[in-house]
């Protein structure tokens, strides 16, 4: 079992899971909101290594991509910035597949491990196509989470949820990422609490503290990324954005 999955279990015994997502090199101050994150009850933390073309997010995480990428951002440099950074929780990288093979699986997520990463989100990467990345993740020490969604078949929920480390991550619905007024009803938690004991995270579209709530009834916890950055883009400092992530804490 990997150190994340250990961790994420250990703190799923004391209640829901939360885990806020925060694109690395967005700002200045990028590192303070980490650390108010952390401060404010998360389990986990998702960093964002930003890419040009990301497929699966909505309008506000490319907005936060473009902004750290206009900044000269760049995964070495968040990584670098990272590995002198303890916020006492585990770090979870996400990007796309591009950023992780174009150098080398291998040499990428070494990189994430020597960073103090011990997970990894890559949303496009289709599963018949996942071996390489898995187990250079393995190699390393660092939990590749899988994605499924409303549409995936029973068949292929089942070979997610065994392929995945770390978490299952549930996507809410076909779409990008983004704040949403509401969120529609699926039966996709269910059916990986069906087919695995591993944590399952709900994630896109989670705005509000009531959302968050009502995405825990069936899922061991979610994941929250627009609604963490619209607020670091609209200029909401550190202390701003961790009330908010104490609020999300407090709900679920």
């Amino acid at each position: 079992m990997t150190a994340l999955e250990t961790h994420l279990r250990a703190r799923r015994e004391n209640g829901k899971l939360l885990m806020p997502y925060l694109t690395g090199g967005v700002g200045d101050d990028w590192l303070d909101h980490l650390r108010a994150i952390a401060a404010a009850g998360a389990d986990a933390i998702e960093v964002g290594l930003p890419f040009s073309d990301p497929t699966l997010d909505g309008a506000t995480i490319q907005e936060a991509s473009d902004a750290a990428l206009s900044r000269g951002a760049t995964p070495a440099g968040i990584l670098a910035e990272l590995a002198g950074v303890d916020v006492g929780m585990p770090l979870v990288a996400s990007t796309y597949a591009n950023l992780v093979l174009r150098g080398g699986a291998d040499r990428f997520c070494a990189a994430l491990r020597a960073a103090g990463c011990t997970g990894l989100i890559v949303p496009d990467l289709p599963l018949e196509e996942a071996a390489e990345i898995e187990h250079a993740a393995a190699a390393a020490g660092v939990a590749l989470a899988l994605l499924a969604s409303p549409a995936t078949p029973d068949d292929r929920v089942g070979e997610i949820a065994s392929r995945s480390r770390g978490f299952v991550y549930a996507v809410s619905l076909m779409g990008t990422t983004g704040e949403r007024e509401r969120l529609p009803a699926s039966s996709l938690t269910a059916r990986l609490k069906r087919v695995t004991d591993r944590p399952v995270l709900l994630g896109f579209g989670i705005s509000t503290p009531e959302q968050a709530a009502a995405a825990t009834r069936d899922a061991d916890g979610v994941i929250v990324g627009a609604a963490v950055m619209r607020r670091v883009l609209d200029g909401a400092g550190p202390a701003r954005v961790g009330e908010f992530v104490a609020r999300l804490r407090a709900a679920v």
